[in-house]
């Protein structure tokens, strides 16, 4: 039963389960902020963490920048990787119709590992999982090869704790490339290596699964996301070598990488603001689609702890409909979610007004 008892937060102006909610405005620079502020303990509950709620507090540096400095090594892989997958679309006709489906179930399979596992398991604690459950999203977590569950999960949560700050790890007020994937080929930003050092990691560390994983990551890495992938065609139907393991493997892989860094950078920049107009994230639900229901973002940043990252269930959202199912199934439990007054009363306190037509 406790399967389909959603524990609610509120966001309005008011006191819910014992949780004062009120409302400020903070200015960051030239950007004016408007943060609901959680009794952070009611809010953290038994997610364990509160690591993903904006900080208001932060202040950049002032001063000038940091100069780039380049990691060659990753642009030159990053190069060889797209250029290996342009290869692998001229294949394609080539390729045998159980090749091409394999390749589908090993992105989705993979996504998943990213979408319910290392972003909203662990990062946020939106719902939970048994140990079968987390020992399979770990496997398609490695086969995702998006780094390690533990450095994701750091990462996202300062993204959240500091989002659009010199202190986000893809700031997207540098541009959409670098959002998107120059954030990889540079090194990081002082303030991210400084904030990421002091956010509470101990419910992760607690993990011994997670832990495992990082323990053994690179080896599970060649094994999931690039053998396993390129093996199984080539064995189970004969199909041709370079095919298996350049549709399966690298084109699989890249399309994955780039789904997920769309919610990095165009769901930051294009799409309406429905349920705060005052942060940069947006509803984007071509990247919903790619990136299995993670681009509704604007909500995502506006309630962080919702499982769905959405209010309108299954909608673009296969990763929702997967929770739900592992759910039925009695492998997780707890979801939460906001309820429908909360969010309404949210959008027309700080949303655009792009509710009203849909």
């Amino acid at each position: 039963i406790h399967c389909y008892l959603f524990k609610e937060f509120s966001s309005t102006s008011s006191t819910t389960a014992g949780s004062t909610v009120t409302s400020r405005v903070s200015r960051n620079g030239n950007a004016v902020t408007e943060k609901d502020l959680f009794n952070h303990e009611d809010l953290a509950g038994d997610r364990g963490m509160i690591d993903d709620i904006f900080d208001e507090t932060y202040r950049e540096k002032e001063g000038p920048k940091p100069p780039l400095r380049y990691v060659w090594r990753n642009i030159i892989l990053m190069s060889l990787l797209h250029l290996g997958a342009l290869f692998a679309l001229t294949l394609i006709p080539s390729a045998k119709i159980q090749t091409l489906a394999w390749a589908v179930l090993c992105f989705v399979v993979s996504a998943l590992g990213i979408t319910a596992g290392s972003h909203r398991l662990w990062s946020h604690r939106s719902y939970k999982a048994t140990l079968p459950l987390r020992i399979f999203l770990t496997i398609a977590n490695s086969m995702a090869f998006q780094n390690d569950i533990y450095e994701w999960v750091r990462d996202h949560r300062v993204h959240h704790k500091f989002s659009e700050t010199d202190a986000d790890p893809h700031n997207a007020m540098r541009g959409f490339f670098f959002s998107h994937i120059g954030w990889l080929l540079v090194r990081k930003h002082p303030d991210v290596i400084e904030k990421g050092q002091k956010l509470d990691l101990s419910d992760i560390k607690a993990d011994k699964v997670v832990m495992f994983q990082r323990r053994y990551y690179k080896p599970s890495v060649v094994l999931l996301c690039f053998t396993l992938p390129a093996v199984v065609p080539w064995y189970f139907w004969d199909e041709s070598i370079i095919i298996s393991f350049f549709i399966p493997a690298i084109l699989r892989y890249t399309i994955g990488l780039n789904a997920t860094w769309l919610v990095n950078s165009a769901a930051h920049m294009f799409g309406n603001r429905p349920y705060d107009q005052n942060i940069n994230p947006r509803e984007n639900p071509f990247v919903s689609l790619g990136a299995l229901g993670e681009g509704f973002h604007n909500y995502h940043h506006t309630f962080p702890y919702d499982y769905s990252t959405s209010e309108f269930g299954w909608r673009f959202n296969l990763t929702t409909a997967f929770i739900d199912l592992m759910c039925l199934l009695g492998l997780a439990s707890d979801r939460k979610k906001v309820s429908k007054e909360v969010i309404m009363a949210r959008k027309m306190r700080t949303g655009d007004g792009s509710h009203k037509s849909g």
